[in-house]
């Protein structure tokens, strides 16, 4: 078992709601603290939930964690005007990033949207972009950037768009091949999967932007098990007591006996694994 705290922020939304109970039930982590703004309905011995007015954050509210996840977002509708969105989707994340960076939180993943740009015509977009661009300057320890299609899962409130545009993806699935394949839809639970993939085994370079067909396929590396026969099973002589260390026989572990200190020193190697893509279905 692991020893990692994760702070989340939006995870009362489809991609965060999902992400909470990944974290819960992910053994690598002991420590799942949501900062919202309501209560979500999930509970779990691991989850620690603090209510919190976004405009009055404080850094004294942002406690150490080795990752924070940011899922926040909205629509300009349920938002209410873009100045309303732009305060959800820009100046929150933001101002997030700016007080873990002051906490020392290592690593800040954050979700934004397959066609984030500065540049973009459409609006939407440049308000992520310009998120990403801002993240970028703040310096983080390390960042990473998770840009996903449009997501589909089961969420609290209707959106008429949004589901018009699962439909429309759905059918067209099979026609999104080569570089259309970006655009298929993707479930929510796949891409808060992704970024706990992302966060244990990821990228270690200061920024790392994911795209949708990438978040796809992410999945949980194959820890290669020791292969042992049932002739060295019953082996006893491997087995019995001795000052020797057998060298064959050691599993990610290497132990140095100092005998003239009477203690065992002792290093931990991480054990071998091979990162692994899901098919694409």
């Amino acid at each position: 078992m692991g020893m990692r705290a994760a702070i989340v922020v939006g995870a009362t939304g489809l991609t965060g709601t999902s992400l909470v109970e990944q974290l819960c039930e992910n053994d690598e982590y002991v420590s799942v603290l949501v900062i919202a703004r309501r209560k979500p309905v999930f509970k779990h011995p691991k989850l620690e939930v603090k209510i919190r007015d976004f405009d009055t954050l404080e850094e004294k509210d942002i406690e150490f964690a080795h990752e924070l996840y940011c899922c926040l977002g909205t629509t300009i509708k349920k938002a209410g005007s873009r100045e309303m969105f732009e305060k959800v989707d820009f100046e929150y994340p933001l101002a997030i990033a700016s007080l873990a960076k002051k906490r020392g939180i290592p690593h800040m993943l954050v979700i934004t949207a397959m066609g984030a740009n500065e540049g973009s015509p459409f609006y939407y977009n440049r308000v992520k972009g310009k998120l990403e661009h801002d993240l970028i300057e703040l310096g983080l320890q390390r960042l990473s950037i998770i840009r996903p299609s449009l997501l589909v899962g089961e969420r609290e409130e209707f959106r008429l768009g949004e589901k018009a545009g699962e439909k429309v993806l759905k059918v067209a699935k099979p026609l999104l091949v080569g570089p259309l394949k970006r655009s298929r839809a993707i479930d929510a639970s796949q891409v808060a999967k992704a970024m706990i993939v992302i966060a244990l085994h990821g990228k270690k370079q200061p920024v790392a932007i994911y795209q949708s067909q990438e978040l796809a396929t992410l999945d949980f590396p194959e820890i290669k098990e020791e292969d042992v026969s049932r002739e060295n099973l019953f082996n006893w002589e491997k087995h019995k007591l001795s000052s020797e260390i057998d060298e064959g026989n050691k599993v990610n572990r290497e132990v140095i006996i100092n005998r003239d200190k009477y203690k065992i020193e002792e290093t931990v190697i991480d054990r071998e694994v091979n990162f692994h893509h899901r098919e694409d279905e």
